[in-house]
């Protein structure tokens, strides 16, 4: 579709910018009205409006790669099952369905038809993470799906503004925070009504009847912009490979990245196939980050969108462990997930290599407890809690890597203060970890130390879900690894990066985040910067001697 004229092109920017607004609130009415920490504190979230094809038109800039991308082909699937001439005022939609939705059991995805008028004029979907939705836990423990925690296949949460009573009392029975999950059940619902709310408002603003002619601005603009960013890339076919942790022996992800005029496909035959336990990853969550990796860095600057998703195209084979069909266990698909940037960054650095900065920590460090409680709402006695870390970022082609920063989730770590005022916690460290960040012109990102124990003397379990223990970041062009992760306990020594693990009461847990690689060549780091660094414990006076040739330390 062609626009003409200066000021109807402007009047569509401003309509787009407006609308990226609209979700924008929608998100952080979900933020404020939350209650799980993950989401509340830490933005574990999205949030985006669709138009009435089910195409993706704004999503909110609070959210997460993986929650976002996913929930754009989890729309369609709402519209496959419930047509749209069916669709009534008050009607509420929620799945988490992991190959419909986000890729594992506890995020639930809700989507709501808005009306104008008494005529459907978009979607607004959201999705959070809820902290526990029962089965053996928030962990890759599980060997299939049904394991993981209750299964809502799709279904109404709410027929023309009538709650699904029966679906809600099943799902407080399915969980060990039955107040909890069902507050954030409804926080999810109040996020769409927001949305739908403001679009509406909006709408009568500029005299829109409908979203279409904006729907095609948005899409065709946006298309347009990321074509134009890969015409200008080399056609050819790139190739990288990572090796992992896995769950009992170690993971290849293998990519072929192919430029191709205007599109980019990317291809993971090679990978490992998939494994026992849950950090299998449906294909939907495997297009989500490897998407969000290739725009990264060939169009960081276009609005996320259907139309800017579109020229990139990604498969996996079957039975991969990116590409995992029903009914494999996939809790943990965050793990394998996550690392996805990285692997496509490998082939892009071979493209524009100025751009592509080295590998970082990558997946989240989660610290998911359970155990007994002093403090339990609706008189439990249980806690379960997922209090967020982060490990480094890789070294940037001109900056240093990000310290305890989650990349590529987005994910802000969960305040200490926090965790301990919802569960029985004690933190007694939580610091930079010194010598972590890889050594390099531009140094990787640092991770952390972290050291926890129950603040009421009562046995815990974690439910590690931890990598880069075995096979560190990598640094480029000359940049050193970063520091491997590691978690063990005060007292007894090593545990396991995956799977549920006893943790004594009075014994003290002791987590190593990982650190990012380091990019460029460590003679080639400013003098001024490594006396910086030492000043600031990020680095020790060893490492400043033997890696970066200080001699007055």
């Amino acid at each position: 579709m062609k626009h003409t004229g200066t000021l109807d092109g402007i009047r569509m920017q401003v309509m787009w910018n407006r609308l990226i607004s609209v979700v924008e609130e929608q998100a952080q009415t979900l933020m404020r009205t939350a209650f799980s920490p993950i989401v509340r504190e830490c933005g574990d979230l999205s949030a985006g409006v669709f138009d009435a094809r089910g195409r993706m038109l704004a999503q909110a800039v609070t959210g997460t790669p993986g929650h976002v991308n996913s929930m754009a082909e989890s729309v369609r699937h709402f519209i496959d099952h419930f047509p749209l001439e069916t669709m009534t005022q008050g009607d509420i939609y929620i799945t988490n369905d992991p190959w419909m939705g986000t890729g594992h059991l506890n995020d639930f995805v809700l989507t709501t038809p808005c009306f104008r008028n008494g005529t459907l004029v978009a979607l607004f979907s959201c999705t959070s993470h809820l902290t526990d939705i029962g089965g053996v836990g928030s962990g890759p423990d599980g060997t299939d799906v049904h394991m993981e925690g209750l299964y809502i296949p799709m279904l109404k949460l709410a027929d023309a503004g009538k709650i699904n009573e029966t679906l809600l009392a099943m799902v407080r029975s399915n969980t060990r925070q039955p107040v909890e999950t069902e507050g954030d059940v409804y926080s999810l619902a109040a996020c769409n009504d927001v949305g739908c709310s403001r679009l509406v408002e909006m709408m009568d603003e500029f005299g829109l009847n409908d979203l279409d002619t904006l729907a095609e601005f948005i899409c065709d603009k946006s298309l347009a912009a990321v074509q134009a960013e890969i015409v200008e890339l080399p056609n050819g076919t790139y190739r990288n490979s990572m090796r992992i942790d896995g769950f009992d022996s170690p993971l290849d992800l293998v990519a072929a990245l192919t430029i191709e005029n205007d599109f980019v496909v990317v291809d993971f035959e090679g990978t490992s196939e998939m494994v026992l336990h849950g950090i299998n990853v449906p294909m939907a969550y495997t297009t989500a980050y490897t998407s969000f990796g290739l725009a990264c860095i060939i169009s960081p600057e276009t609005p996320n969108n259907a139309g800017s998703l579109a020229p990139f195209q990604v498969s996996a084979p079957e039975k991969s462990v990116l590409n995992a069909p029903y009914p494999a266990a996939i809790n943990a698909r965050h793990i394998v997930g996550q690392m996805l940037p990285d692997v496509i960054f490998g082939c892009l650095a071979q493209v524009v290599p100025e751009k592509v900065p080295a590998e970082g920590a990558s997946c989240l460090w989660n610290l998911t407890f359970r155990g007994k409680t002093d403090r339990g709402a609706n008189d439990s006695d249980i806690f379960a809690i997922m209090a967020v870390t982060n490990g480094g970022t890789g070294g940037r082609p001109v900056n240093d890597g990000l310290s305890a920063t989650a990349y590529p989730s987005g994910v802000r770590g969960t305040p200490v203060e926090i965790n301990e005022s919802v569960a029985p916690l004690l933190f007694w460290r939580k610091e930079l970890r010194t010598d972590s960040g890889g050594t390099g012109r531009y140094r990787g990102g640092l991770g952390q130390v972290i050291e926890i124990e129950s603040a009421i003397g009562q046995d815990m379990e974690l439910l590690a879900a931890f990598d880069r223990i075995h096979f560190p970041a990598r640094g480029r062009a000359g940049g050193g690894e970063g520091a491997a992760g590691s978690v063990a306990l005060k007292e007894a020594g090593e545990l396991q990066g995956k799977g549920c693990q006893h943790i004594p009461g009075g014994e003290r847990l002791i987590v190593n985040t990982p650190g990012g690689g380091g990019f460029g060549s460590a003679a080639e780091r400013d003098r001024e910067l490594v006396r910086k660094d030492l000043r600031d414990g990020l680095i020790s006076h060893q490492s400043a001697t033997q890696d970066y040739a200080l001699s007055d330390t």
